[in-house]
């Protein structure tokens, strides 16, 4: 039987009433607590796993693929709205998003954003469908020193996070490499940098940075300057215009290709794919200095790329039976609870399961544009509402979201921490994105450049000597010598025109 036959067959199942109401429900579900700053995709699906008790198998998976991806959708609204990224996927929407939306275009900004994420999540379904057996086997290929490479990548990319310079850029990734380092080493059981505090031994989490870098800055940052409190910001069009979708169209293709590509490799593809899409959007444009100011590309690229990733990720996770995230670590949690075991032989032992599931994502993809799009008027009013009212709701619900994480008082100070440092990175421009990527980044690389120095008895020159990670660290380097170029560039052309 033909794959397209065997979709079809997958289709029926996926439309009948039920599972539709399932995915329904699920991608609305996903997409409101989505929206809740703090609360990110692992927490969507761990909150509602419990719904799916006493439904059929492919009921109950169909319905937590649709949470995963609405929570995934519903991250990006705090993000342009509010400026606080519900998970580590939508720290890069906050860049260019929240400056489109204090522009008034939040309309835009949200509707390009779920256009993008449904290009994206039905271009990985048909990835998904017709290629995911031999990019499986592409994907383990990839072995430690690739991730390490990988990580070098996406790193050297953040670093285009932001106007400025590229020493502050760089600065500001070691800061976050730096404080990464916090908590047990994994390896030798090193306590390292939590000062005797015991509920530093896991490290400081991310969302508690990045509410802090982020959202609470925004806050410090409005609170202090004159007249903000009393001014509102124009609202726009509630929906992007011609414009704004020409401008943005290959934007979401490059974005949903690298996402795509990131998404099949287990481990951080989520993390990083926004990070290189945002860069490679900046390196193409012909306006860079348009981004981190209110570029469209700078929205329609991530948000495009972390939703190809997340549809991405089920091809490690079904195929192999890995999954490369929290979240998808969750949904593994569930299929093993209704005795299916993701794998080899997951499609021979379970093809209406498998292939249900694939065709409820294409629905689900359908839904929730269908969803979404008439509700991005109304979110996009939140960003009209007076600052003297959204701006303590913002520093409310930033405290609710980290406290939610870990029932932590430390969390809070932290928050309150970071939101400080985020406050003098913006006074004295550093981006805050490098930060952010380091931290989230850091842990991981360390972890893969210890494995990767075991397997050579430690020899370093394992990373050159491998063709995979020999051309990702080329092209890091390349990425790297970009800035550098143009500025060299600027100054011959001013040397002309003198």
């Amino acid at each position: 039987m033909s794959t397209l036959s065997m979709f079809l067959n997958g289709l029926q199942v996926a439309v009948q009433p039920v599972n539709l109401l399932a995915v329904a429900i699920g991608a609305l579900l996903g997409t409101v607590i989505g929206v809740l700053p703090g609360v990110g995709p692992v927490s969507a699906v761990a909150l509602l796993v419990p719904l799916s008790f006493g439904m059929r198998p492919e009921t109950a998976l169909i319905m937590m693929a649709g949470v995963y991806y609405g929570a995934m959708y519903g991250g990006s609204t705090t993000s342009i709205l509010l400026n606080a990224p519900g998970e580590s996927a939508s720290v890069v929407t906050c860049i260019d998003g929240h400056e489109l939306a204090k522009k008034g275009r939040a309309g835009s900004a949200l509707g390009v954003a779920a256009i993008g994420s449904f290009i994206a999540g039905t271009l990985g379904v048909i990835v998904l469908m017709f290629l995911a057996p031999p990019l499986s086997r592409v994907a383990i290929a990839f072995q430690p020193p690739e991730y390490f490479a990988l990580m070098i990548l996406a790193l050297v990319a953040s670093t285009s996070l932001g106007e400025g310079s590229l020493i502050k850029a760089l600065i500001s990734m070691c800061m976050g490499l730096i404080i990464g380092t916090v908590g047990q080493d994994i390896q030798t059981g090193t306590v390292r940098f939590t000062f005797g505090n015991n509920e530093l031994l896991d490290g400081i989490d991310f969302l508690v940075a990045a509410l802090g870098l982020f959202a609470l800055s925004e806050v410090l940052s409005e609170s202090v300057e004159p007249n903000t409190l009393v001014t509102r910001i124009p609202f726009k069009s509630p929906y992007p215009t011609l414009q704004d979708l020409k401008q943005s169209f290959w934007a979401m293709i490059r974005g949903s290709a690298i996402g795509i590509f990131f998404g099949l490799l287990p481990g951080a593809g989520l993390i990083t794919s926004p990070f290189v899409s945002y860069s490679v959007e900046k390196q193409l444009s012909k306006h860079p200095e348009e981004f981190g100011k209110g570029a469209i590309e700078g929205v329609a690229g991530p948000e495009s790329s972390n939703n190809g990733a997340a549809s991405a990720g089920f091809v490690p996770l079904l195929t192999l039976g890995l999954p490369g995230s929290a979240t998808m670590a969750l949904l593994l949690g569930v299929f093993m609870m209704w005795g299916i075991q993701p794998g080899p032989l997951l499609i021979p032992n379970h093809p209406q399961m498998f292939w249900s599931l694939i065709a409820s994502m294409y629905v689900g993809n359908i839904m929730l544009l269908i969803l979404n799009l008439p509700m991005v008027p109304l979110f996009a009013k939140i960003i009209d509402i007076p600052k003297p009212l959204l701006l303590p709701m913002i520093f409310i619900f930033s405290f609710i979201g980290v406290y939610s994480i870990n029932n932590s008082t430390l969390d809070l100070w932290l928050l309150l921490g970071f939101g400080v440092l985020g406050f003098l990175m913006r006074l004295y421009h550093f981006p805050a994105g490098p930060l952010v990527m380091a931290l989230v980044l850091g842990p991981l690389m360390e972890r893969a450049m210890r494995q990767s120095l075991t397997m050579s008895n430690g020899n370093p020159a394992i990373f050159v000597e491998r063709p995979i990670s020999l051309a990702v660290l080329i092209l890091a380097l390349f990425f790297l010598s970009i800035p550098f170029l143009r500025a060299r560039k600027k100054v011959k052309k001013s040397k002309i025109a003198c």
